[in-house]
């Protein structure tokens, strides 16, 4: 294992001693974890800023990581600083990327985070890191919804809701790369680039209601949910028979699956997990120019509540990324 640099055994990380709105996240010096076997130190170049993250700060989340204090943030880019026993995948000085232990605590929002090796995987070559930061939790559940929830495959019609946002521009771009027939819900604004990524039916969710100009889908990805207009419910009715409807952000309550199965329609909820071959796949499609990455805006570590506010605005066009370090 390499040793830690001289004397440094803390580091800057954005923490919260409550629940509540972005006011609560704050800067701290806290404790440099270091890395347990199996396990690698990154440094933190730039993380990733996602839905969840604003959850969790405001109602803890799914749960999972207790009462505060604690540092949201699972998406980071960085650099292996340092190997613990038994990683043979990574070496000191890899340029990584990764989404991990979610859903437990990453704590990403901070200069340095460790996880198992298996949680990253080498950063894509083209992108720099805070676009590589912007990557991981967005482009997995994408992916993960597409191949292997769905199972999509060419020639199959998928709708998209929330195209234009950070799940969403992904899952339009993996969906095209699959060969389907891809479907988006945005604002007109944002039609002209959604085609540019490989959408080949565009609705302004704004100007009609989806579900009376869309018909014959094979699967649904609903990255807006129940709890925002009744988007799950509505969905059902654009589906052909035996198509899978796949609610990312609330879930499906047992009313919607019992609607669904009267239907003879299929659904289910979804929860995306680190997975770094998944993150391999990812980085070969970006370097080929296959995939793109759009980042809306870089702040600085120190702005997170900022990113937060602008984020549960709603209108991003893919994604916020907090830089870390140059």
């Amino acid at each position: 294992m390499t040793s830690a640099p001289s004397g440094e055994t803390t580091m800057r990380a954005i923490t919260q001693d409550a629940l509540g709105g972005p006011d609560v996240l704050r800067m701290s010096e806290v404790p440099r974890p270091a890395p347990l076997p199996t396990e690698v130190l990154v440094r933190v170049h730039a993380a990733g800023v996602n839905p969840i993250d604003y959850k969790t700060r405001q109602s803890g989340g799914l749960g999972v990581l207790g009462d505060p204090p604690f540092t949201v943030g699972w998406d980071v880019s960085g650099v292996v600083e340092e190997v613990g026993f038994g990683v043979h995948t990574l070496a000191v000085g890899d340029e990584v990327y990764g989404m991990p232990w979610f859903p437990r605590e990453a704590a990403a929002y901070a200069e340095y985070v460790t996880a198992p090796s298996r949680h990253f995987a080498r950063k894509p070559a083209l992108l720099n890191h805070e676009h590589a930061a912007a990557v991981p939790l967005a482009a997995l559940t994408a992916w993960q919804t597409l191949v292997d929830a769905a199972h999509v495959t060419a020639g199959q019609r998928v709708l998209i809701h929330a195209a234009a946002g950070g799940v969403g521009h992904f899952a339009v771009q993996l969906a095209k790369h699959l060969g389907a027939h891809v479907i988006g819900t945005a604002s007109a604004a944002k039609h002209d680039w959604l085609r540019s990524l490989g959408a080949d039916e565009l609705v302004d969710y704004t100007a009609v209601r989806f579900e009376d100009e869309i018909r014959d889908v094979d699967v649904v990805i609903d990255l807006v949910g129940d709890e925002k207009d009744d988007t799950s419910t509505r969905s059902l009715a654009t589906l052909r028979s035996g198509g899978l409807l796949i609610a990312v952000p609330s879930g499906v309550a047992p009313e919607l699956a019992d609607t669904a199965r009267q239907l003879g329609l299929r659904a289910c909820g979804f929860l995306v997990e680190p997975d770094g071959p998944a993150l391999t796949k990812l980085a070969e499609l970006i370097d080929k120019g296959m995939v793109k990455v759009e980042v809306e805006d870089v702040l600085p570590l120190e702005h997170a509540a900022e990113a937060h506010r602008r984020g549960e605005e709603g209108r991003t066009s893919g994604k916020l990324v907090l830089k870390v370090r140059d």
